[in-house]
C-alpha cells in the first residue's frame, strides 16, 4: 500500500503562519516520491496578522485553518480530525506560525505552552512509533512534547538553541543541506530557513528530511 503523510500547517506566511516555500518543497518532494499526503491546521484565530509587504503587525483578525487552506489549495482538514492511525508519518513545516499559533514560543520562549490539539496529535504519532519530521523553527516543540534528551536542530541560532537546551532538548548544530535524526524517537529535523539564504538551499535539507521520513516509515517498530 502507498504511504500517506500528514502535514500540519500554522497559517500562511513566514511571519504569522507556515513558511510557504518550506511547505511547498515538502509537498513537492512527497509527490515526487509518490507519497500521498493530507494537510491539517487548527481551527483557531491567528495570534496576530502581519503585513508581509511592510513587515508590520496589523489590526486584522484571521483564522489559522482558513489561511492554511490557501497554501493547501483548499485540500485541508481541521487538526482535530487528524488521527495517527490513518497516516504513516507527520511533518510540520516552519514559519513563525509555529511559534505564534501552534505554541506561544515567540513570547514565552522556554516556558512555552503548545496548542493542546497539536500536543495530542503529535503524541499519538510518537506513541505509535511513526516518524515525525519538523522543519525550521518547529523542532523547538520537541522537548516540550516528548521530553528531555532528544536530538534536534534549528541550525545554529544560539538563542533558539539555548531555549531548546533549557527545556531539556539536545540541540545539534547542522548546515542547511543536512538533517539530524534521532533514531530512538524517530524524529527528523532540518534548519531550512533558520539558515537558508535561498529556496534552493532550503530544498536540499527539506528533500533529505522527506526522504528519510519515507525510509523510516517503511521500518515498523
Amino acid at each position: 500500500m502507498s504511504k500517506k503523510v500528514a502535514i500540519v500547517l500554522a497559517g500562511s506566511g513566514v511571519q504569522d503562519g507556515s513558511e510557504i516555500y518550506e511547505t511547498t518543497l515538502t509537498l513537492l518532494r512527497l509527490d515526487q516520491l509518490g507519497i500521498k499526503y493530507r494537510c491539517f491546521a487548527p481551527d483557531i484565530p491567528q495570534h496576530e496578522v502581519v503585513d508581509h509587504w511592510r513587515g508590520e503587525a496589523t489590526s486584522e483578525t484571521r483564522n489559522v485553518l482558513v489561511e492554511a487552506a490557501r497554501v493547501a489549495r483548499g485540500e485541508i482538514s481541521p487538526l482535530d480530525e487528524l488521527s495517527a492511525s490513518d497516516f504513516d508519518a507527520v511533518i510540520v513545516p516552519g514559519g513563525f506560525g509555529v511559534a505564534k499559533n501552534l505554541s506561544d514560543f515567540a513570547e514565552a520562549g522556554s516556558q512555552m505552552v503548545i496548542n493542546e490539539v497539536l500536543r495530542e496529535v503529535l503524541s499519538e504519532f510518537h506513541d505509535a512509533r511513526k516518524p515525525i519530521g519538523l522543519i525550521c523553527i518547529a523542532p523547538v516543540l520537541v522537548p516540550r512534547l516528548f521530553g528531555a534528551g532528544i536530538a534536534v536542530t534549528i541550525g545554529n541560532d544560539p538563542a533558539v538553541a539555548g531555549a531548546i537546551s533549557a527545556m531539556g532538548g539536545l540541540h545539534r548544530t547542522c548546515p542547511v543541506d543536512d538533517i539530524v535524526v534521532d533514531f530512538e524517537h524517530r524524529i527528523v529535523t532540518t534548519p531550512a530557513y533558520m539558515v537558508a539564504n535561498s529556496i534552493s538551499e532550503a530544498a536540499e535539507g527539506i528533500f533529505k528530511l522527506v526522504e528519510r521520513i519515507s525510509e523510516m516509515a517503511d521500518i515498523k517498530m
